[in-house]
């Protein structure tokens, strides 16, 4: 380095000063001021719209809030979406299972489970089991040696309530069995085959191995499903199941107060699906929390792995 040049110390100094004098200027974001402004507007003309048209008669709404027989229907939505929800996942598990199953026979049978109840409408299943008497007149029980164990006709068995019990449970058992086996699958291979090659029969393999694993993957789909389930229940109506849309219906068929009728239904499944979504957040950090990061005890761990290597080194 000559005389001439600058001292490093010098350099350094004059580079900070010229990026101290450097205004920043953040950059102009155009197209996101542009589409808040209309977002803003439009929301500020449906509240409007809302707010001032007397066709919505949001005092008749309110009154019907919580009107004896809404909250009757609420009830009767509710049951039904757990009793559905249950029973899907039970056969979805099943269903599942059998696909992913070494036996060629189960994987057939399975995959044609999930063909057909994914295949056909949901409220064409709903009608045909309501109208099972039409194809068989009575339900029997039978036993070798015991006779008739059970006898009824299916009309008086196939109540409205049970047929939807029974056609929804079966349909969304298809889907759930999809969502299962793709949980199943994402288990990574390995484990199972470690497993099998330890001695661990299948069945064990399942409950220890895959499936505590694949939930990780089931919940938030499934917590999706619930949801749906939920809003799907209003089909119920087609075979006069007393839900709410029915019992909405059959109010403001007598008053003809048709809108707030329809705003009483909405807010009750939008507060309904607002609670599961919460509880569905919570699910998914409890089955999600191998995934996050334990700051404290990785530190611990390491504190302790040091301590011990000073400890082997000083001896």
């Amino acid at each position: 380095m000559s005389m001439a040049d600058p001292p490093p110390a010098s350099v350094d100094a004059a580079i900070a000063d010229q990026v101290a004098r450097l205004k920043v200027v953040p950059q102009r974001q155009y197209g996101i001021w542009i589409g808040t402004l209309l977002a803003l507007v439009l929301a500020a003309l449906i509240i409007r719209a809302f707010a001032i048209n007397p066709a919505f008669a949001w005092d008749t709404a309110f009154h019907y809030m919580f009107h004896a027989p809404i909250l009757r229907g609420l009830g009767t939505t509710l049951l039904l979406t757990v009793l559905i929800m249950a029973f899907a996942i039970v056969i979805g598990t099943v269903i599942a299972i059998m696909r992913v199953s070494p036996s060629p026979i189960l994987r057939a049978f399975a995959g044609v489970y999930v063909w057909f109840f994914r295949g056909v409408p949901a409220l064409i299943q709903l009608i045909f089991w309501f109208n099972l008497s039409l194809l068989v007149r009575e339900i029997s029980l039978i036993l070798p040696f015991a006779g008739t164990i059970f006898s009824m006709r299916t009309n008086d068995l196939m109540t409205p309530f049970l047929s939807a019990v029974v056609a929804l449970s079966l349909c969304e058992a298809g889907y759930m069995a999809e969502i299962i086996r793709a949980g199943i699958k994402s288990v990574p291979s390995g484990q199972a085959e470690a497993a099998s090659a330890l001695g661990m029969p299948y069945r064990m393999i399942l409950k220890r191995i895959t499936l505590p694993q694949a939930m990780r993957f089931v919940v938030p789909p499934t917590g999706n499903e619930a949801i749906n389930l939920l809003k799907m229940t209003s089909l119920v109506t087609f075979i006069a199941v007393d839900d709410l849309f029915y019992s909405a219906q059959s109010i403001y068929a007598r008053t003809f107060e048709t809108i707030p009728l329809l705003i009483v239904v909405a807010f009750w499944y939008l507060a309904v699906v607002s609670i599961m979504s919460v509880g569905q957040y919570f699910l998914e950090r409890h089955f999600g929390r191998s995934d996050k990061r334990d700051d404290s005890m990785l530190l611990a761990i390491i504190r302790n792995v040091v301590g011990r290597r000073r400890t082997q080194n000083h001896g």
